[in-house]
């Protein structure tokens, strides 16, 4: 179940990548402009239609790895999707990644496979009583809100970019909890019990938000402002929302070592990513 939880987080890590990068390849060829006419003119592309289809099959992998697996352990593997995104992006817009960019994908992926291998996270049940959720919700919605606010008052763009990232990270790990439980309730009691459960309507809207900060993020400062917190916000919320909710657990004591250090491997990667994205080179002849 395990093996089956991570190979579909990965393919829903790159799904999505791909994805993103067959809208941007169709967003690229459109004259500037927005609205219902932009929406217009992205459905007649191909490209974009693939697009959509990455997309889709990503949340429907992120549901059946979370069937299979848990939180604290699907969560962090989407962390691929930036290497993923830039591997997709660079081939199809026909862009070149510099030597030390290839360098900072290996390290992502060796330090996630060292973090999640010394954690070994596993999990308990996929439903958690009202008297769990409720806190888990007030304090995730109470810092994404808090984090919101400190970015309308702030002057710097590179602190509106990091808080806004945090922001993203935390409504991504809950919406991948409720997620989690509105694909149990699919699975085990049907479509109607699906349709009818406030898990499913609390995903959608938390997804919908935590996009929109994360495109807020992005518009206020750099990818290395806002990367960072959303990579290892989203692994580390995603970590106590999987102990709080599920009582899933991980190992500790001396794995707490390698762990840390697959950790900090990740995030090096993902900042050494962060910076070579603006050295991105068009590939002529």
């Amino acid at each position: 179940m395990l093996v089956l939880a991570v190979a579909f987080a990965v393919l829903g890590a790159a799904s999505n990548a791909a994805g993103t990068a067959f809208q941007r390849k169709a967003a690229a060829t459109v004259p500037q402009g927005g609205g219902l006419r932009l929406l217009l003119a992205l459905a007649r592309k191909p490209a974009w239609l693939i697009g959509i289809a990455g997309v889709t099959g990503a949340a429907v992998s992120q549901a059946v790895a979370l069937a299979n697996g848990p939180l604290s352990l699907v969560q962090p593997v989407f962390i691929l999707e930036l290497p993923f995104a830039l591997l997709f992006g660079t081939f199809l817009l026909h862009r070149r990644l510099p030597e030390e960019g290839w360098w900072a994908v290996a390290a992502v992926v060796a330090g996630l496979a060292l973090a999640l291998g010394a954690a070994a996270p596993t999990g308990a049940r996929d439903l958690a009583p009202m008297t769990r959720w409720i806190p888990a919700l007030i304090a995730c919605l109470g810092a994404m809100a808090a984090a919101a606010a400190v970015s309308v008052r702030s002057p710097s763009g590179l602190l509106r970019a990091a808080v806004l990232g945090a922001a993203a990270a935390v409504g991504n790990a809950l919406t991948a909890a409720l997620l989690k439980t509105a694909t149990f309730t699919l699975i085990h009691d049907g479509l109607l019990a699906f349709l009818t459960t406030w898990q499913t309507y609390g995903f959608v809207l938390c997804g919908i938000a935590a996009v929109l900060l994360l495109e807020n993020a992005l518009q206020a400062g750099s990818l290395a402002a806002s990367q960072p917190a959303l990579t290892i916000g989203d692994a580390t919320v995603s970590l106590a929302l999987g102990v709080f909710l599920f009582d899933e657990s991980i190992r500790l004591g001396w794995w707490l070592l390698p762990a840390c250090v697959g950790v900090a491997i990740v995030l090096t990667g993902v900042l050494a990513l962060a910076r070579a994205v603006p050295h991105v080179r068009t590939v002529t002849g």
